[in-house]
């Protein structure tokens, strides 16, 4: 073997690294703070979930039963009540004063392998169960 015929591809990628090693690093600069809105708007559900929201946690569970979960975090609380095409996850707030029970304000409905399902069906076969 040749040894410049081995060394010939080698000699651009190394002029190709001392190439880059030879520029320079513009100085950093601090992120722009982001804006922090004072209240997160809500999207708005569908109107045929009317008859859940604004529940309170005793009247879902007259409702729908016991719950498979009751999680709060902070003034949050999700119940999370299962039936056997769907799971539905009850968001509950206390009101924007701070004072008084906390009602459902959110809702979101799966079915049990995760796939999309309308809430309103859910909704409906989680009262059937009952």
């Amino acid at each position: 073997m040749n040894p410049i015929r081995l060394a010939t591809p080698a000699v651009p990628l190394a002029a190709l690294l001392l190439a880059a090693c030879s520029g320079t690093v513009p100085p950093a600069r601090p992120a722009a703070p982001l804006p922090v809105p004072g209240r997160v708007p809500v999207p708005e559900q569908p109107a045929n979930l009317a008859p859940i929201r604004g529940l309170n946690a005793t009247q879902l569970l007259a409702r729908f039963g016991q719950p498979r979960l009751d999680v709060t975090e902070g003034k949050g609380r999700k119940l999370q009540f299962v039936g056997p095409i769907c799971v539905l996850d009850a968001y509950l707030y206390p009101p924007e004063s701070g004072s008084g029970t906390a009602t459902v304000t959110w809702v979101d409905a799966r079915q049990r392998n995760g796939s999309p399902l309308d809430q309103a069906s859910c909704v409906a076969a989680l009262t059937k169960r009952k």
